[in-house]
């Protein structure tokens, strides 16, 4: 497997400006004779349907939603990053790729995140332009606030649901293009495998969740856009229905899958409630702004925290570090808030919850005000707590919630298998071992509207693509090992329940590969996965047929890859023996408990290749070279 990025040469400032001029055209009158294969419809798919029609190609569009709005980019609340520097703080676009890379601890590519930050100004105007309701000041102007990770306010917002909001504007372009006939749009429809053709990705294989109908689909290029990898630890805040099968079918027909152990843990969700959830609820990072994380300073301190003085309170993040107290990175304040709860201090049900109180705030700014800010994320804690954060501080706790591993990209977003460009929250690309808050919904938005329309192009203009149709034997045999595979796990009559195996996985997997690993823990899961894989292919229970509407052949389906997937996952935290960003190796931490890098010998990108089921996969290395930031140990002190 080679592994070339594509970078181009010249100065960082002029990279993506020069690729684009240097990148071959397809004329606007032969667009139309090419067909590209768009699965997923949120913030990346939907934009990128959306732009590639405007430019003249045939787009199918696939999501297993009933509608693109449903897709999980809905739940994003707190904002969107932009350089667009209108608070006149100091910020730029090299600030803002400053943050990016220093945030992801140094293990993401210097020219994909210079161009990320480069195009993030346009991604403001074009939303604008569609109508997204951003946030205003008083006299007109668009309102900024801050999020972890940075000292100055970039983040663009509407309330607590930015995601619904940019969404809705993608999916008002995707929609005139649907009405305009350029894309034709497949709801209710999973991919559940690529089509290779001559070594090129040129199909997918699809099942109809309705009707249950297999279809093969023919075209000159895929997009996957869609989304992380989250649910393999069962709870987390991701939709239900997330899962790693588009990603997971295209690395088992050879593109290679990148840092698969950076996942993030978002310090602020509401804290688990027992046994009988299926998953969390973010409470955004937004809140940090105004609401201040504590516990009590003596542990097993069991008052309600009205009753607590001031003078017993332990304001954490505050006190560790002073430069950025509530809006450190989201690695760090997760860390520290699990630091604090194994030391006995944690609040509410089981000890493992934070205070996030915003009494101070409602005090400064008045009740009113907060109340515009995160009126609906605190009546959302209230429907599902029974307690109102205007009167008591609201308990928070980290949970699992994006991916930062993927399918290894270059620099034109495209896989090692040609043909297949990976976008959004399903590449690794822009973000390293850590995202920085509000960046997922900038990079999302950047592939699909500002960086794909190009890149497909040149790809298109490059390649040498000979008509495929749906007959071609490739379609037939990819469709027959969809088919095989759906009636073995039919066939299987077993005792157990989809989720029943899913929880179990889920607790070994945040058991071992979560918030804390270590090198026994991580061999002790690569143990048990087989173990529970094997199990399920022997005892699952998947009523009914594959013939009508049926969503627990749907989980069956997607956890049988998680099954192998997890696997993965545990070999690339076993492998990388250092502490960055969001994957901490237990071994590797300074003397007070921070993530201790090792530059000398893990500066690159893990891409792993498939050698089968139950085998350890090859890894292939990306080295990453830093001519423009200092790599450095991070600080937020």
């Amino acid at each position: 497997m080679q592994l070339n990025a594509k970078i181009p040469a010249g100065p960082l400032e002029d990279k993506w400006d020069q690729h684009r001029f240097d990148m071959k055209l397809v004329n606007p009158a032969n667009k139309r004779k090419y067909t590209v294969l768009v699965v997923g419809s949120g913030l990346a798919g939907a934009s990128a349907a959306a732009s590639l029609a405007e430019l003249g190609y045939n787009v199918k569009c696939f999501c297993f939603q009933d509608s693109p709005r449903r897709a999980h980019s809905i739940a994003a609340q707190g904002g969107i990053n932009a350089a667009k520097n209108y608070q006149n703080d100091g910020d730029s676009v090299r600030r803002l790729f400053y943050d990016t890379i220093k945030g992801g601890d140094y293990r993401a590519r210097e020219a994909n995140v210079y161009r990320l930050a480069q195009v993030s100004v346009n991604i403001i105007d074009q939303c604008v332009a569609q109508g997204v309701p951003f946030a205003r000041e008083y006299g007109g102007v668009m309102a900024n606030r801050s999020f972890g990770g940075a000292q100055v306010s970039r983040t663009f917002y509407a309330r607590g649901q930015t995601g619904q909001q940019l969404l809705l504007g993608a999916y008002s372009a995707l929609e005139r293009q649907i009405g305009l006939k350029k894309v034709a749009m497949y709801s209710r429809c999973e991919m559940l495998d690529i089509v290779l053709v001559d070594g090129k990705a040129r199909g997918i294989i699809t099942r109809d969740l309705i009707n249950g109908k297999i279809e093969r689909h023919a075209g000159d290029a895929v997009v996957l856009a869609t989304g992380g990898y989250g649910n393999v630890f069962y709870l987390s805040t991701n939709a239900k229905g997330c899962n790693v099968t588009a990603s997971y079918r295209a690395y088992k027909r050879g593109a290679a899958f990148a840092n698969p152990c950076f996942t993030q843990i978002h310090p602020t969700c509401i804290p688990v409630a027992g046994d009988h959830q299926s998953k969390l609820t973010l409470m955004s990072e937004s809140l940090r702004n105004d609401g201040r994380i504590w516990v009590p300073k003596k542990a097993g301190d069991t008052r309600a925290a009205k009753d607590i003085p001031e003078s017993e309170r332990d304001y954490y993040l505050e006190r560790k570090y002073p430069s950025f107290g509530n809006l450190s990175p989201r690695d760090i304040s997760s860390r520290a808030a699990k630091e604090v709860c194994d030391e006995g201090r944690g609040v509410g049900p089981g000890g493992l919850g934070v205070y996030l109180d915003f009494a101070d705030s409602i005090k400064r700014l008045g009740k009113n005000t907060i109340a515009e800010r995160y009126g609906n994320l605190f009546e959302m804690y209230e429907r599902i707590t029974g307690e109102n954060p205007y009167e008591v501080p609201m308990r928070i706790y980290p949970a699992v919630h994006y991916t930062m591993g993927g399918l290894w990209v270059d620099y034109n977003l495209m896989s090692n298998v040609e043909g297949l460009h990976v976008l959004g929250e399903a590449n690794f690309s822009d973000h390293g071992a850590n995202r920085l808050g509000a960046s997922a919904l900038m990079q999302g938005l950047a592939d699909g509207y500002f960086i794909l329309p190009y890149t497909i192009g040149n790809y298109i203009a490059s390649a040498k693509l000979n008509p495929v149709t749906t007959d071609h034997p490739a379609f037939v045999e990819t469709e027959r090992e969809v088919t095989t595979r759906l009636s073995q796990l039919l066939q299987i009559n077993g005792k157990r329940s989809v989720d029943d195996f899913h929880r179990e996985l889920g607790k070994v997997m945040w058991d071992y590969c979560g918030m804390a690993r270590n090198d026994a823990g991580l061999r002790t899961a690569l143990e048990r996965i087989p173990q529970i894989r094997e199990e399920f292919w022997r005892d699952v229970r998947v009523p009914g047929n594959g013939e009508y509407f049926n969503q627990e052949l749907e989980k069956a389906g997607r956890l049988a890859d998680f099954l192998e997937f997890a696997e993965l996952m545990c070999h690339d935290a076993l492998m990388r023996t250092e502490s960055c960003g969001g994957h901490f190796r237990t071994e590797s931490q300074t003397e007070d408990g921070e993530a201790k890098r090792d530059d000398e010998n893990f500066t690159f990108v893990a891409a792993w290749e498939y050698k089968g089921v139950g085998t350890k996969p090859t890894m292939h290395k990306e080295v990453l070279e830093f001519e423009n930031v200092h790599l450095s140990t991070r600080s937020y002190k």
